[in-house]
């Protein structure tokens, strides 16, 4: 039972670390409201996640995470996709290797609504693309394939985004 507590405070201090997502999924009262904007709306209104918007546009899955959902995203920052050898995103955008962009953005995308309380039992959880992530969670440190979950649990209209540190590969 510590081991749940344990994991479930750590997303909260996650959750409630970043004022920039807590004031805007908040209400005057200070209660979260239904979000309003949907993943891809909700990523770009972020500003941290340019690549990655760029991306879901590039493998044409933005209608997909548009759609009625709900989805878990597990969203590399700007930061993360700049951390991959140089040249890789480049690549990775062009139109013949579009198949190669679908897995690995499909690998950050969870079926269903998986929210920081759900996490504590699982050890994995099956993407879109058919692989299998890892899940861990070590003092506190919630890791997905060895990123670090660095936010969990911002809400959008069709699904929830966890964002990491690091671009996860199949």
């Amino acid at each position: 039972m510590k081991k749940v507590s344990t994991v479930i405070a750590a997303f909260a201090a996650l959750t409630l670390a970043s004022p920039a997502f807590a004031s805007h999924h908040s209400g005057k009262d200070g209660h979260y409201a239904k979000p309003a904007a949907d993943i891809v709306d909700t990523a770009v209104a972020a500003g941290a996640f340019t690549t990655l918007v760029a991306a879901i546009e590039a493998a044409g899955l933005v209608d997909t995470l548009k759609g009625e959902g709900p989805f878990t995203v597990f969203a590399p920052t700007d930061a993360a996709f700049a951390a991959l050898p140089e040249g890789t995103v480049e690549s990775l955008l062009k139109p013949e290797n579009r198949e190669q962009l679908v897995a690995i953005l499909t690998y950050h995308v969870v079926p269903g609504k998986v929210t920081a309380a759900d996490v504590a039992g699982l050890s994995e959880a099956a993407t879109v693309n058919g692989a299998s992530i890892d899940i861990s969670v070590n003092y506190g440190t919630v890791k997905v394939d060895g990123a670090t979950v660095v936010q969990a649990d911002v809400m959008a209209s069709n699904g929830v985004i966890h964002v990491i540190d690091q671009v996860i590969l199949p």
